[in-house]
């Protein structure tokens, strides 16, 4: 049997709206451990409103993100404390 690896990111349709825009929607995705990830797309595309969700700094008005299967949302700080980011540079 092989090894079983886990996500350690989730994403359930998140979804992120500013007035009448819709920034983020319904996307969804899974980053297994030791993974490495990355976001692509032309400016206004939402990554850095999606990395902003993802680190808790900007609340989804839908869908879901867990770390090691803890819903960021919900839990305590310690959670966001593991997150490690490479922060875009123009």
């Amino acid at each position: 049997m092989g090894k079983e690896t886990r996500n350690a990111v989730e994403v359930n349709r998140l979804t992120k709206i500013f007035g009448a825009d819709v920034a983020v929607n319904q996307i969804s995705f899974s980053v297994k451990s030791g993974e490495i990830f990355g976001f692509l797309g032309p400016n206004g595309a939402g990554k850095t409103t999606i990395i902003r969700m993802l680190t808790g700094l900007l609340a989804p008005d839908a869908g879901d993100v867990r770390l090691d299967g803890i819903d960021i949302q919900g839990d305590s700080i310690k959670e966001r404390q593991k997150l490690e980011l490479l922060i875009e540079i123009e």
